[in-house]
């Protein structure tokens, strides 16, 4: 039933090691175990997946806050009501820990009916009250310091859950309250997420507010590396033209427990019809067959007599929704595999929804939040037995014919690229960068291949243990001050995301033959760099700027490497794939130089994926529309490719040529050529 359309773009598959899900003598996994580590800290952020139990850290940390820091209380902030039962009662002594988590029922406002207004009394009273824990939503929260005040909080921790939600922009009132009880410096806070990043470039924390922060990284390798039963995870976009319920079958395999999220109303794939489009998408399935009294699913019966149990979150009728709601959640069947085939839904279950037998999140429309993406793709990698692969499809429309569809289609197609190019990095091991230098030497506890660490050239160790990287490059520029370390070691990511968003960057990088890897690497990435840190001086920038270049482009050549190695039949044990890609890149160049990373577009494999998922008539159209609007030399782009013009004279004692065969020299050349013109045309007058 799947259609051949199925390339996906990113395909990781990870070692069953099995040890993010073992816990230890005190009944905490490996993430667990890390957090609780640098309980002693004041100011905590948790980087860490969906399912890799950040709740669960909470509560230990918050425990020991509690009996042993100091602390009155703890408050628990959740974005939404139903997110409130992750911090139910645990009866973590069980599991080998000092205490237990409990909050009294009518602490947990979540669960309390009535309007945030009445809830903010509940939250006074708890204060001047002698219990340790309260949860509440951001937005009861945020009327309580509103009417309380930051004092009122003092000697508490506030930990704030999904983090994400919270931005340092004026608009962002518990983002403002945060930096305030910040200044103040009398609480404690935890803050947790599975999405650091934000699709709007608005930073979560002021970057002095963020320093302050003692950052716990539990990788998404990590996590899925070290699963017990999960083994592969796709990333797919695929695309159709007409309606797309007429194509959801070429991506929808009843077999498979699925997520569909169906398009935003206002989106340009959604039919506007909400309630037609489940109907369209039942239809395709197979018979209607009614609905189950006791959970309000659908019943519906394909073809080859299978019947299929859909939950349908799209119904706006309270009374239906609610019990379709109520049989989603019910604990009795939270391990029941057959309880439920196919949800199908609009703005719910996304983040905090926990179903772990999703094996696809099917998702229609491009959704222009990353953070949403991730938290999508996150109901899929839960660990569950007899589950061995799960996949995230975004369903795309092609191209149509008239202007205005096809730019905002080009658009969301280039959306679509950056969002998997962004998946590929998250997904990856963590990469440590090193200049090769005379001393450079093997760093303990990483394995360097076959013919094991080599003097004489740059190395590529991993180490299973940590899915971690170290890699040797030549001529690489590192961090001098501690911001700029912090940057290069834990938000590449970061800056990786500004650069595929980035509009210029994406359509040259795909679609401009002409193009010069170095205007992307160097000067867009340089640019962006320079932006998003310009309280770094030029050598850190330079420094963050080759980091994050060389960890994007490390991970296209090393899928490249290990896809051209599999279509020879030197097929790479799967969870290898990547670590034996790298490797392979470096074996097959001469030296592993900053200047040869440099040169490498990166984007070149996001447009072979897309040439394979796309009709050839759709791609041309693309194509056409961007480079439409091709756009000259700007002046400031000019000055840029001048100050590298400056650097290459100090190398090589000489000015770029504007006749050099290299592409990238004549580039520069041309930068001095257009100021010298700019200058002469100023002083003509």
């Amino acid at each position: 039933m799947v259609s051949q359309k199925n390339v996906p773009s990113v395909s990781v598959t990870y070692a069953q090691t099995g040890s993010s899900t073992k816990s230890n003598e005190l009944g905490m996994r490996a993430m667990q175990e890390r957090a609780y580590e640098k309980r002693g800290e004041q100011y905590l952020l948790i980087k860490s997946p969906p399912a890799s139990g950040k709740s669960r850290a909470l509560m230990f940390i918050a425990l020991d806050k509690l009996h042993n820091q100091g602390l009155k209380q703890a408050i628990v902030v959740v974005p939404e009501k139903s997110i409130g039962s992750s911090f139910n009662d645990e009866p973590l002594s069980k599991f080998g820990f000092w205490a237990d988590w409990t909050v009294a029922p009518k602490w947990n406002l979540c669960n309390s009916p009535g309007t945030d207004g009445g809830k903010v009394k509940s939250v006074g009273a708890f204060l001047e009250s002698g219990d340790q824990v309260l949860v509440c939503t951001h937005a009861t929260f945020r009327f309580a310091v509103e009417k309380l005040g930051i004092e009122a909080f003092d000697d508490r921790l506030i930990a704030v859950d999904e983090f994400h939600h919270v931005s340092a922009s004026e608009d962002s009132i518990l983002g403002s309250q945060l930096n305030e009880f910040i200044a103040r410096d009398r609480v404690h806070v935890v803050a947790m997420t599975g999405s650091y990043f934000r699709g709007d470039a608005v930073p979560i924390l002021l970057p002095e507010n963020e320093a302050k922060f003692d950052t716990i990284t539990y990788t998404y390798y990590e996590q899925l590396n070290g699963y017990k039963y999960l083994k592969t995870l796709d990333i797919g976009y695929f695309f159709y033209s007409g309606s797309y319920a007429d194509d959801i079958l070429k991506v929808l395999d009843p077999n498979e427990k699925t997520i569909v999220h169906i398009p935003n109303v206002n989106s340009r794939e959604s039919t506007k019809d909400k309630h037609r489009e489940v109907e369209h998408i039942i239809d395709a399935l197979g018979d209607w067959q009614g609905t189950d009294p006791a959970t309000g699913f659908q019943l519906v019966k394909t073809p080859e007599g299978k019947m299929l149990k859909i939950a349908d979150l799209v119904d706006d009728e309270p009374v239906k929704r609610d019990k379709v709601s109520s049989g989603l959640k019910d604990p009795g069947n939270k391990n029941n595999r057959d309880h439920v085939d196919i949800i199908i839904a609009l703005g719910m279950a996304k983040e905090g929804f926990d179903w772990i037998w999703c094996e696809h999140a099917l998702t229609v429309g491009y959704r222009a939040s990353l953070t949403e993406i991730v938290q999508i793709i996150g109901r899929a990698t839960r660990d569950a037995d007899g589950k061995t692969r799960a996949r995230f499809t975004n369903l795309i429309a092609e191209p149509d014919a008239s202007e205005a569809a096809v730019t905002e289609a080009v658009n969301d197609t280039l959306k679509a690229i950056a969002a998997s190019l962004l998946m590929e990095q998250v997904l990856a091991p963590r990469f440590n960068f090193t200049p090769k230098t005379p001393k450079s030497g093997p760093v303990e506890g990483f394995d360097y291949g076959e013919g094991g660490y080599d003097p004489d050239k740059e190395n590529i160790g991993f180490s299973e243990e940590s899915g971690q990287f170290q890699i040797e490059i030549k001529g690489l520029a590192m961090p001098k001050s501690k911001e700029a370390e912090r940057i290069c070691q834990e938000d590449l990511n970061e800056v990786i995301t500004a650069f595929v968003q980035d509009k210029t960057a994406i359509e040259r990088g795909l679609f401009d033959e002409e193009l010069v890897p170095e205007e992307l690497t160097q000067v867009r990435m340089g640019k962006i760099v320079g932006s998003k840190f310009p309280e770094l001086d030029a050598e850190d920038q330079e420094a963050v700027r080759q980091h994050a270049i060389a960890a994007l482009n490390l991970t296209q050549k090393a899928k490249e490497a290990a896809l051209s190695g599999a279509d020879d039949d030197a097929q790479v044990s799967g969870n290898t794939a990547l670590i034996d890609g790298v490797r392979k890149f470096a074996m097959d160049v001469r030296e592993l130089d900053i200047d040869l990373i440099d040169r490498i577009n990166p984007f070149g494999e996001a447009y072979a994926i897309l040439a394979k998922t796309m009709s050839e008539e759709s791609l041309k159209q693309v194509a056409a529309v961007i480079s439409a609007k091709k756009v000259q030399l700007t002046p400031e782009e000019a000055r840029d490719l001048a100050r590298r013009a400056v650097k290459f004279k100090q190398e090589r004692g000489r000015l770029p040529s504007i006749t050099s065969p290299d592409a990238w020299e004549k580039k520069m050349a041309e930068g001095v050529a257009f100021l010298a013109r700019m200058k002469q045309e100023a002083a003509n007058g």
